[in-house]
């Protein structure tokens, strides 16, 4: 489409002789006298440029860029003057104008103007295209404060959003490390009581005599040392969230009160003589397996079923090593804004020695790890030498598939065909350094893609 220009000037013969050499050139132009009529157009109607006189009776050109604000925010103005000095150049430009071009001036001076313009408006543009892609990108690869790309988590973000949108019970279950808390902050951000409190509980850390007074409160006088009533925190959480942290390690007799909250919808403080209504979701988390702790006699079962509504199971780091890349850049950009540092990434070289380690401590141990490095590296990008001994000389990490049998060799197969796959999931189908990353040739790693059957 052609780019629409507006002329404005108060010489008529100066908006004639414009007004033809850029219609010849393909603008669509239109002119105005003075600034004020200029107003009066640009908030009718979008212009891609703007050719604008600075000095005009009525309202000049500074007073046409302080007025027309908004209106011309995503318009390039280019000013001119018989008048010029750097000073107004300068002050034209503060507020607002792109260039200067000074009268009396060749046709070609306005064309080199106008083509510096166009040229700063494409950047603008694919700017804000890269942005937005980013942008989308970085949304299907966030849910909450966490970060993953692979397909096991963006299973776990479309359950979790699916989750919020709902007014329902969910159990979080997963390895410690993982991010449970995440998710659980995630839900709730996401959901409709985002407005409301979310009180956490770890359920692991408060003393079983203390724990029933914590969750729902106390009247005064109801134990010594009561000397006034107290709120727990399922009426501090009312309208809210509660997250029960490590939910296995309740004790049973308070797991049968919690059971009658579920239920009932009603708390009854510690000394109360009555219940009281309460308004909180429940999400609850726990590392262990509940369904055996209901085996053993650990865990209550009617409890199990109603917290177990709907159930996310986080897979341990070591299943998803996809993800690592993409959570070391995130980490080393907090790090590098928390500390000050200018760490650019992992090189190749440690990236592999990340993607080997079976990671048992999972997200958190590998956020501690980025974080040791960046403090230590000495150069733009963390380096085998930065990471901690232990870790340069663990193992592969397993693969996430088993072989059927004990066949050495099938074993092997499995493990290069998952160490292939998460190689290009890491550099994003990049051959040249997936092989970097493999340490094989790229002729060999093109040869075992054909014959494990990998695409990428």
């Amino acid at each position: 489409m052609a780019k629409r220009l507006l002329i404005v000037d108060d010489e008529a013969n100066m908006r004639h002789m414009l007004s033809l050499l850029l219609g010849k050139s393909g603008y669509t132009v239109e002119t105005a006298a003075d600034g004020r009529q200029a107003l009066q157009i640009v908030r009718e109607a979008h212009f891609d440029l703007i050719l604008c006189d600075l000095k005009m009776p009525g309202m000049d050109g500074m007073a046409f860029l302080a007025a027309a604000g908004e209106f011309i925010a995503e318009t390039t103005v280019i000013m001119m003057s018989a008048f010029g000095t750097v000073d107004l150049a300068l002050e034209a430009m503060k507020r607002g104008a792109y260039d200067y071009i000074s009268k009396p001036f060749k046709p070609d001076e306005v064309y080199l103007a106008l083509r510096k313009a166009e040229e700063r408006e494409g950047l603008r543009h694919e700017n804000r295209c890269l942005k937005e892609t980013l942008r989308r990108i970085e949304g299907d690869c966030r849910f909450g404060r966490l970060v993953a790309s692979g397909p096991p988590m963006q299973a776990v973000f479309e359950l979790a959003e699916k989750a919020a949108r709902y007014d329902t019970t969910v159990l979080i279950c997963g390895e410690s490390g993982t991010g449970k808390e995440l998710v659980a902050q995630g839900i709730h951000q996401a959901s409709a009581r985002q407005g409301g409190p979310l009180v956490a509980l770890n359920c692991g850390s408060i003393p079983e005599n203390l724990m029933e007074s914590e969750l729902f409160g106390y009247r005064k006088g109801a134990f010594t040392g009561a000397e006034h009533n107290k709120a727990g925190l399922f009426q501090q959480a009312a309208g809210g969230t509660l997250f029960l942290d490590e939910i296995g390690e309740m004790p049973l007799r308070l797991q049968v009160k919690l059971l009658r909250v579920l239920q009932d919808g009603e708390v009854r403080p510690v000394g109360g003589l009555g219940s009281e209504k309460t308004d909180v979701r429940i999400l609850a988390a726990t590392a262990r397996n509940l369904a055996q702790d209901v085996d053993r006699g650990a865990f209550r079962q009617d409890l199990f079923y109603r917290l177990n509504v709907l159930m996310i199971d986080l897979p341990p780091l070591r299943r998803r090593l996809s993800d690592v890349p993409l959570l070391c850049r995130h980490f080393i950009d907090r790090c590098n804004r928390r500390l000050g540092r200018r760490v650019q990434g992992v090189s190749d070289e440690a990236m592999t020695v990340l993607l080997r380690h079976s990671w048992p401590g999972n997200v958190r141990e590998l956020e501690n790890v980025i974080e040791r490095a960046t403090v230590l590296t000495e150069d733009s990008q963390i380096q085998v030498g930065d990471l901690p001994p232990a870790l340069r000389s663990c193992q592969p990490a397993q693969a996430v598939s088993e072989p059927d049998g004990l066949s050495i060799k099938a074993g092997r197969r499995c493990l290069e065909r998952q160490l292939i796959t998460d190689a290009l999931k890491a550099t994003g189908g990049n051959r040249t350094r997936a092989a970097r990353l493999l340490e094989i040739s790229h002729p060999s790693l093109l040869s075992k893609m054909r014959l494990y059957g990998i695409e990428g």
